[in-house]
């Protein structure tokens, strides 16, 4: 029979071997906590519908207890919850969109290790989640120095369980974890396990002079930067990107709201020698982000598709003999905004993200820019 503690182990070996994790003290953690103490009694998998991505629950009673470890114990993301439908409740495969998952334990380790957090850090973590990588924090630190924050009531309350069962009692939040929790400031780091469109307010009151806020940047164009701020004496932070492709679903109140449908407008017409499928690229659709913040990306290719969500605006590609036609429609020219990002990105080299940077000042305006603050830049939405 599958040894869990071998598993922890084996899993422990395989990410410090690829680079994912370089401290001992996270190895440890790894070594120790259960996961499958997290991920409950199923979990969902990824597969494919006539209508898009397909989510089928897979239940630990359908399995034997070697293949359930096994699957608990590969290096994988496992989703938990579909559009606020939990995979234990689910009978058949279900549409939508994930809304809880356990990470896969490189990506939380790779986070941990970027926030740099060292022993005797308090730490606030925002998205509590199934409360593995809060459990992984309160192994390293200590239950006292960790604060978790989870949005969903039923997320909050099974994380709380588990926690507790993996004798842990750290401080936990059921609340809006983009509003901090002032009750434990001020925090030597502010981790999140969730992406943001910019960061809040409070997060940078609620951190120490010195300290680390780690967060992913996210969009409705679903393209992401991870950033690591040091907050100033001022209330200013400022830092870099990492350069890694770390992804995040973005917190419920920075997500795009819902659209009726869309239709393509044929609009005002012109060629563009800039090639949508820069769009593909994980850099240059986070340029085409910045430059569009409020809006969605649609099709592939040469087919590139951008509607604005705030203004209905929209822009759509294809492609021509002497480049690619775009279509442009609505009182934003979407793609003249992001043809010029994109010209600014190449000119700089067209460098990973490891070469942006990102500064907030003390009235909290928030730009993101390439090479240094003087450099090509972009302000983030309000």
């Amino acid at each position: 029979m599958t040894n869990p503690t071998t598993l922890r182990r084996s899993l422990a070996a395989a990410i410090t071997t690829d680079g994912s994790m370089t401290d001992p003290a996270w190895r440890t953690a790894i070594e120790t906590v259960p996961r499958e103490l997290f991920l409950g009694d199923a979990v969902y998998r990824m597969g494919h519908g006539e209508r898009g991505t397909l989510w089928e629950p897979v239940h630990r009673s359908e399995m034997t207890r070697t293949e359930w470890l096994e699957l608990v114990y590969t290096n994988d993301t496992w989703v938990t919850q579909v559009d606020g439908i939990a995979a234990t409740d689910a009978a058949e495969p279900i549409y939508g969109t994930p809304t809880s998952s356990s990470t896969l334990p490189s990506l939380v380790v790779r986070m941990l290790e970027a926030a740099d957090i060292h022993d005797g850090d308090k730490v606030l973590e925002i998205g509590t989640g199934t409360g593995y990588s809060t459990a992984i924090l309160c192994h390293r630190l200590g239950e006292k120095n960790v604060v978790s924050i989870e949005y969903d009531p039923m997320l909050a309350a099974l994380a709380a369980d588990r926690i507790h069962a993996a004798g842990h009692n750290p401080t936990l939040v059921t609340g809006d974890g983009l509003e901090g929790w002032e009750d434990e400031a001020e925090y030597d780091c502010i981790v999140a396990t969730c992406a943001v469109r910019t960061i809040p307010r409070s997060w940078i009151w609620q951190t120490s002079v010195g300290g680390i806020i780690t967060a992913t940047l996210g969009g409705w164009m679903e393209a992401h930067g991870l950033a690591c701020l040091t907050v100033g004496e001022d209330g200013s932070a400022t830092g870099r990107f990492t350069g890694e492709t770390i992804s995040y679903m973005l917190a419920r109140p920075h997500r795009r709201p819902p659209r009726s449908g869309f239709y393509r407008h044929s609009g005002q017409s012109r060629i563009t020698t800039v090639n949508p499928e820069l769009l593909q690229d994980w850099t240059g659709r986070f340029v085409a982000q910045l430059a569009s913040p409020s809006a969605e990306f649609l099709g592939s290719g040469g087919n590139v598709v951008l509607l604005d969500v705030a203004t209905g605006s929209q822009a759509w590609t294809e492609p021509a003999a002497d480049g690619w036609t775009v279509h442009q429609h609505g009182p934003l020219n979407l793609w003249d905004q992001v043809e010029t990002a994109l010209r600014a990105w190449q000119n700089a080299g067209s460098p990973d993200q490891s070469a942006f940077g990102m500064t907030i000042t003390p009235d909290h305006t928030q730009s993101v820019w390439i090479g240094t603050p003087d450099g090509p830049s972009w302000q983030l939405p309000a």
